[in-house]
């Protein structure tokens, strides 16, 4: 946000008053510290916090005529039109307290929010059709809610009228329904008020006037009068006022609740960063939450804006009225989540901007909007489609979301939330959708004669949340001190180099003089030439190699990682006519790089999806399906060892093969092919040269998406067997596939796995000197099948994120890294281990690139970790990638036109590298490493002290 814009927005708030406070919410969160703000935060609520879950009466008590109970205008709606289905039954928690009591009782909360069916209690809606039975309902549930500890938090109206008072007064657009449901609500504070500290009066106000008299989407469905959700919306607003003024006098003195109504709300972001767009936020906002919350919070009004744009449509308050309603609540009760597609219905209260999911600054908003008002959460959570059973993964993470949200708000927002309701306890009637979505933290089966209940996998998620109270750090979620080795291995990798096969240098035969009488330029003598040098071309000739080493040396790396490029250097296939002016540019760039004290890490050849890099005849001939391929592939190995292997001490044969777009056919020749390449070094080269081959995989993390269910450790396991595995196994294990990815495919009667021969057994087995990765991100997978998600049919696992992980845009998760090394650790015992590359994508355009910096350190960190903590023999770790030029949006250099640009992230790892890690400020040094000398040392622990940042 401009600075000029945030003047603006300062005037126009400081004109506006209180009503407009929460104007500053988006200039607020759009100066927040990128991503820092976004990584999730390891803490606890307050100690007094309250947890809670909820349900609505008709979604779940089913027994609609059972015992008296009159029809509501739920009863008769799901009769009418084109709906298939009803609440007759629901999940019959009418006849399965106990169900319910035992469900909320293994969740482990403090509080449960339900709502009192008004037609069971008053069949006709008055005091006069009073029902002993459906009272007694209620009496019983609040007692054996006291039972098992549990606050009940009673809500007395969530939609459900009495038909009687719809046919015979209209309902909510009768004025008389204040005095009636005060009424209603009187009999309930005597009756139950006793046993209940938190009352909700009406639930979602919005929803009752704007789609039950507005839109018709709900019950009543009247649509027939587009200005009659207001006035319904007004008496909605003096009935709450009515009973808590009779609250207040009555019945608090001697029973010492709280009261408030039930307000929900989306949120919504500014399609541009212009004033006029923030007001347009703040506009929809009020027409939704404000149309409700200003008059009770605020002065009795309704927000400016409604009254600008609906003018006389809107009602008005008299003086009266005004302090009749204004302060009618003791705290904010919030509802937000699944149904913000449901609050809104179409764009028309958007306003021309963008809708989202984000439970802080909705919190953030209403503190600054109402005046600080303690806040609680009475409905949160998300839905699954109907066909889901007891795994919900989707519905679990966006639960964590919220609640991570809310502890946020909490901990670095100072807003005052004081409780948080899971939505729902059970799966239910869901109004409108009927039965095609469940929010229930438990699984109803609607099929069995008892409703029979079974916890989801949200469930236990927010009981394990529920006992501590949050989200505690622990050890290995806090930043590790320590520093690496001093022999460690700090490198950049890219994917290729810039090359350069004419000379620059002495290229221009022109004659320029020194212009020395005036500013000292060159002037050109045209008409004139000097000699061609007769000389063959040196390394320095290049200003590519130059300028390239020049960058590589800035960030501080002791290696540089590039590739080859096959198809180029050995254009027919044949190394008898390899490129040899190409082959001279490499040779200059590596010898370059010595010079400059910087190791080459040269790959052979790089997989890429969008082309094969191969040899013109072998790409046209069946590519690494071809068996001449491998031999080829080891020729070109050995022209590479004998004219570059004088530079070069590691080699990388094939970079990350193990790409899911390969074949197992292909895949195993690719094997073959890195075999014979170490065979051919190691026989022939390494004696000589002394370097090292291995080849680099592709791991990126992958993640059980339930950790505490054994159910889907097995799919993540099979996932990194057909992911890694498939070539790491057959190298550095048994020389062949994995047993797992076998049995699979052959429990799929699936024949593509080839058989390795006794020799290519021999061949494969061993061809390593170290284990090289590279790592980008981290997946979660789950046997579980959501539509919503990526579901992989020949593994049988769901692919899936976790909502609270940065994105950019695949997750930022860097203790992934840490898992991804001990796997290796655990499979291959003390092999040595090099990430070759991790990297994160990032706008080019961002050269202050915060997210890089963020990454690149909590990466590193948990690389120290697995060295550290978990004895993994890693050995380097190399930043991808040097520039945006060669690879876009993952460079530590920028460009803009012709100029290089330092990024931000190429200080910050250029300081990690000086340090050797994270070193603690003034403390002891670790052993310095046998075998070092005393200069060696000193060079070791130059500069060990650590600042912390």
């Amino acid at each position: 946000m401009s600075a000029l814009l945030a003047l603006a927005l300062l005037a126009f708030t400081s004109a506006a008053g209180s009503p407009n406070a929460g104007l500053k919410t988006w200039g607020r969160f759009s100066k927040l510290p990128y991503p820092g703000d976004k990584a999730f935060l390891y803490d606890t609520f307050p100690k007094d916090f309250i947890w809670a879950v909820g349900t609505a009466a008709y979604q779940v008590e089913g027994a609609f005529e059972k015992d008296g109970k009159g029809l509501s205008i739920w009863d008769t709606f799901t009769r009418g039109g084109n709906r298939m289905a009803t609440g007759d039954v629901g999940s019959d928690s009418y006849h399965n307290i106990h169900a319910d009591i035992r469900a909320i009782r293994q969740l482990g909360v403090s509080h449960y929010r339900f709502s009192l069916s008004w037609s069971r209690i008053f069949p006709n809606g008055s005091r006069g059709s009073h029902n002993e039975i459906g009272t007694n309902y209620y009496r019983n549930l609040i007692r054996k809610l006291k039972e098992i500890r549990v606050q009940p938090v009673v809500t007395l109206y969530h939609w459900d009228l009495p038909e009687h008072l719809q046919q015979t007064l209209g309902g909510w657009a009768n004025p008389e329904m204040v005095a009636i449901f005060r009424d209603y609500a009187d009999f309930c504070f005597q009756t139950f008020g006793d046993d209940v500290k938190f009352w909700i009066t009406i639930d979602n106000p919005f929803v009752v006037a704007r789609h039950g008299y507005g839109t018709g989407v709900v019950a009543p469905g009247i649509k027939s009068d587009p200005d009659l959700p207001f006035r319904v919306g007004h008496n909605l607003l003096k009935a709450h006022a009515a009973v808590w003024h009779l609250y207040d006098r009555h019945y608090r003195p001697r029973q010492w609740g709280k009261l408030s109504i039930a307000l929900s709300s989306h949120w919504i972001n500014p399609s541009h960063t212009r004033l006029e767009s923030l007001r347009e936020c703040q506009c929809s906002l009020d027409h939704v939450l404000g149309w409700f919350a200003r008059p009770l919070f605020i002065d009795g009004e309704y927000p400016a804006c409604m009254k600008e744009r609906l003018g006389s449509r809107l009602p008005s308050f008299s003086r009266e009225e005004r302090e009749q309603v204004r302060q009618t609540a003791d705290f904010f009760a919030l509802s937000h989540g699944a149904v913000l597609s449901f609050q809104l219905i179409n764009d028309s209260l958007k306003f021309g901007q963008h809708e989202d999911l984000d439970l802080r600054k909705l919190l953030y908003w209403v503190n600054a909007e109402y005046n600080k008002p303690p806040i609680f959460v009475v409905q949160s959570g998300w839905y699954v489609l109907g066909n889901t059973k007891t795994e919900d993964p989707k519905h679990m993470y966006y639960l964590k979301r919220f609640i991570a949200e809310a502890l946020k708000s909490i901990v670095i927002d100072g807003v005052k939330v004081i409780g948080y309701t899971a939505w729902s306890l059970i799966d239910g009637f869901e109004w409108h959708r009927e039965y095609g979505i469940r929010r229930g933290l438990y699984y109803v089966d609607f099929n069995t004669p008892d409703m029979k209940r079974e916890p989801k996998t949200s469930a236990t998620f927010y009981r394990n949340v529920i006992q501590k109270n949050g989200f505690p750090e622990l050890p290995e979620n806090s930043p590790a001190h320590g520093t690496f080795p001093c022999h460690f291995v700090w490198g950049v990798s890219a994917n290729s180099i810039q090359v350069e096969t004419t000379p620059t240098q002495f290229s221009d035969h022109s004659v320029y003089l020194w212009n020395i009488s005036n500013n000292g330029q060159l002037k050109k003598l045209e008409g004139f030439n000097a000699p061609p040098l007769r000389r063959s071309p040196h390394c320095a000739d290049y200003a590519t190699v130059r300028q390239q080493v020049e960058e590589i040396q800035k960030i501080g790396v002791n290696h540089f990682h590039f590739s080859l490029n096959w198809s180029a250097l050995v254009p027919t296939g044949d190394v008898a006519h390899a490129n040899t002016t190409l082959l001279r540019y490499y040779s200059c760039f590596t010898r370059q790089l010595l010079q400059a004290n910087i190791t080459p890490v040269v790959t052979l050849w790089h997989h890429t999806r969008q082309r094969s890099s191969l040899p013109a005849l072998l790409d046209n001939a069946n590519r690494w399906l071809n068996r001449d391929t491998p031999e080829a592939f080891a020729d070109y190995a050995r022209l590479c060892y004998r004219e570059l292997g004088e530079y070069v001490k590691m080699w990388i044969t094939l970079n990350e093969p193990n790409d899911e777009m390969v074949s197992y056919q292909e895949g195993h020749q690719m094997l073959r092919a890195h075999a014979m390449a170490w065979h051919a070094y190691d026989r022939d080269f390494r004696p000589s040269q002394g370097g090292q081959v291995s080849l680099a995989l592709h791991m990126d993390w992958v993640e059980p998406a339930f950790s505490f269910s054994r159910e889907d450790v097995e799919p993540a396991k099979r996932v990194l067997d057909f992911r890694v595995g498939w070539f790491a196994e057959p190298i550095f294990g048994t020389g062949d596939y994995p047993l797992g990815m076998r049995s699979w495919l052959r429990q799929l009667n699936s024949l593509d796995l080839p058989v390795f021969n006794e020799d290519d057994h021999h061949l494969v087995k061993g061809t390593y000197d170290f284990f090289a990765i590279s790592h980008f991100s981290t997946k979660l997978v789950t046997h579980a099948k959501e539509d919503s998600y990526t579901y992989t049919a020949k593994l049988e696992v769901q692919h899936m994120i976790d909502t609270t992980w940065i994105m950019s845009p695949r997750p930022v998760v860097p203790w992934g890294l840490r898992k991804a090394l001990n796997w290796v650790r655990e499979r291959y015992c003390d092999v040595p281990v090099y990430v070759m590359a991790n990297g994160v994508q990032e706008d080019p355009a961002r050269f202050k690139d915060s997210l890089r910096v963020y990454y690149l350190y909590n990466y590193i960190n948990e690389a120290l970790k697995a060295y550290t903590l978990d004895g993994v023999n890693l050995k380097g770790y190399f930043a991808y990638a040097l520039n945006d030029q060669r690879d876009p949006e993952f460079g530590l250099y920028g460009q803009v036109q012709q100029e290089v640009i330092v990024k931000a992230s190429l200080s910050n790892y250029r300081n990690i590298i000086r340090h050797n890690g994270f070193p603690i400020l003034g403390g002891r040094r670790s052993s310095v490493p046998a075998g070092l000398s005393p200069a060696a040392a000193a060079s070791c622990w130059s500069g060990s002290l650590w600042w912390a940042s």
